[in-house]
């Protein structure tokens, strides 16, 4: 995915039909967008093509212009299949199969990827899509290949949740162009609180966590979640819950598997290892912004957690969003 900006733009070939998802395409346009602007210069470019050119209209109303989509004529830097009604056509498969012979990324969208994976069965390597799909696609056929992961590269088809998710995708792709600092910088111009990375699950259905309709289990990580700063006891959890100590723990342990105290632990060395990858606070910020009494307390939290110490997390000259790049 490497490509020298500095020279001509990357330019990136955004497939649409009737019915393409517009929030889709809007996110990938104003993310390179915004990376020209962090860079001050034009190091990326993009054009929209159709198997029908001339205007194309979104699901929700939004309308492009669409270049022709020509065979072996051309060919972008990056193809990223937009979904909606788009995705599920056929008319780009032949363009991503001409990516990948050239060693190119092309990228399918939510709808694309349910497409590509159903009508590979099992392609080689890892694949996704939204949840949405994938739980459909389980119930319908026998995919073990099929990950609940935001994105993943198989062969050079790379498959994608889409929707929320592809503005941290889009950043992912071009991160080897940025330096750390404008990767951090851009992530803020877009509002992003996290830059996940592409091995990341995909948040679930609520449903499929019966314990977040107990009102008081809700309650009690919303105070958990306002307070990592500045750590509350558990006994003025409990008070402020009007729960006994035994009875929350049980039901911590019914929801969770853990105690309510270890659960408040990890979110709290969750949220340093967040702070640590993806922004350039000082470890000893990171460290007071997640409520540990030092750096050294904080650095066996997350060693114990995840098994590298801040220092390690942080030794990286690039931000490497893309775990299969």
């Amino acid at each position: 995915m490497l490509h020298d900006t500095t020279t001509t733009p990357q330019l990136f070939e955004l497939y649409v039909g009737h019915g393409f998802c517009d929030y889709e395409a809007s996110a990938v346009t104003h993310t390179l967008n915004i990376a020209n602007e962090v860079l001050a210069r034009t190091a990326f470019d993009w054009r929209f093509v159709a198997e029908t050119p001339g205007v194309v209209q979104g699901l929700t109303g939004g309308l492009l212009r669409a270049e022709p989509l020509i065979d072996d004529h051309n060919v972008a830097d990056v193809l990223i299949v937009v979904g909606g009604k788009s995705g599920a056509a056929a008319g780009w498969q032949r363009r991503a199969r001409q990516m990948q012979r050239l060693g190119r990324p092309a990228v399918l969208l939510s709808d694309a990827a349910t497409a590509y994976i159903e009508l590979t069965k099992n392609p080689p390597g890892h694949v996704t899509t939204h949840w949405r799909d994938a739980v459909a696609l389980n119930e319908t056929g026998y995919y073990p290949n099929l990950t609940a992961r935001f994105s993943e590269n198989s062969g050079g088809i790379i498959t994608a949740a889409g929707m929320g998710a592809t503005a941290e995708l889009v950043i992912g792709l071009i991160s080897s162009s940025l330096e750390a600092a404008q990767v951090a910088e851009l992530g803020n111009r877009l509002l992003l609180h996290t830059l996940r990375k592409s091995d990341a699950e995909q948040p679930k259905d609520i449903a499929d966590n019966q314990g977040l309709f107990d009102a008081q289990v809700t309650e009690a990580i919303r105070l958990m979640e306002e307070t990592i700063a500045d750590p509350i006891s558990m006994a003025d959890l409990t008070d402020q819950l009007g729960l006994s100590t035994r009875s929350l723990e049980r039901t911590f342990r019914k929801v969770f598997d853990d105690t309510p105290a270890r659960f408040y632990k990890r979110l709290r060395t969750k949220r340093a290892r967040n702070m640590i990858e993806e922004t350039l606070l000082p470890i000893v910020d990171v460290a007071v912004a997640t409520g540990f009494g030092s750096v050294d307390t904080m650095s066996k939290a997350v060693r114990e957690e995840y098994g590298l110490s801040p220092a390690k997390m942080r030794a990286r000259k690039k931000i490497k969003l893309l775990k299969y790049d």
